[in-house]
């Protein structure tokens, strides 16, 4: 049978979500021994979208086939007892066997947190990319409000990016400034390789005022990654959610809501 499950994970001491053949310091390696260990067999997992080193996860989606009978309280609590304390499966489904955890998700959901004052947070500073200027988070806003809709998104792509194409859909970006936090809401059909984090280095200046917003419209039809700003920093980078069509039964988070006809219509 085919299992979905929903990961939670701190990506502050991992080099990314990857299995790497160089070291052992991956989320992917941690739950795949978990629950190789609970299935009695080797079990390989597929995610919805992989992360960088340092890169965070509220709910990364997976999915593993077994043959291994147990209750769904039996893999999430048996998987946990066997994960370090900086992962966590949150849920765990069954799911069609078409079901594919990255070709099936409709839409993907990114949060960035920025922590704008003079002083760094001796709590938080493995969660949040502090940012020492001052920040409007409206201007920010105006200058993200271009990419919202289908557009070539060469500029805002790393180098080593294997995405066959740079085209897609961003659905949504949401700026809101809390007291010093800045958080930066961003939904899409998909992304590419470091795409919210160069978005990211795109509107710190503007934010700044060292740009206007009109400026990121620019950066955009240049279709040239030189254009654009620097890559921010991983740590204050969160893959938030994943939305799948309604046939598979998985509860997404209400931010989808909103543009759920549109992703199911698509």
């Amino acid at each position: 049978m085919k299992l979905a499950l929903g990961v939670e994970y701190d990506g502050s001491c991992y080099h990314g979500w990857q299995r790497q053949k160089n070291t052992r310091d991956t989320v992917q390696e941690k739950v795949e021994v978990a629950l190789s260990l609970l299935a009695s067999h080797p079990v390989s997992v597929v995610c919805a979208g992989r992360t960088d080193a340092g890169v965070h996860a509220l709910q990364q989606v997976i999915h593993f086939e077994t043959d291994k009978d147990r209750g769904m309280h039996q893999w999430v609590f048996g998987c946990n007892a066997n994960l370090p304390d900086d992962i966590r499966i949150l849920w765990i489904k069954s799911v069609p066997d078409h079901f594919h955890a990255r070709y099936t998700a409709a839409a993907r959901y990114y949060r960035y947190e920025i922590l704008n004052r003079w002083v760094k947070s001796a709590i938080d500073r493995h969660h949040v990319t502090t940012i020492f200027q001052p920040l409007d988070a409206s201007l920010m806003q105006e200058g993200a409000n271009f990419l919202i809709g289908n557009h070539d998104f060469t500029s805002f792509r790393a180098q080593a990016c294997q995405a066959k194409s740079p085209i897609k859909q961003i659905h949504s970006i949401v700026i809101k400034r809390s007291g010093d936090k800045i958080s930066i809401d961003i939904i899409a059909s998909a992304f590419l390789h470091h795409m919210v984090r160069n978005i990211v280095g795109t509107l710190l200046p503007v934010g700044k005022g060292e740009k206007p917003p009109v400026y990121v419209q620019n950066v955009l039809r240049a279709k040239d990654r030189k254009q654009a700003g620097v890559t921010a920093l991983p740590n204050g980078l969160y893959f938030k959610g994943v939305y799948y069509p309604k046939e598979y039964g998985l509860e997404m988070e209400e931010a989808f809501a909103p543009f759920s006809q549109a992703i199911e219509n698509k």
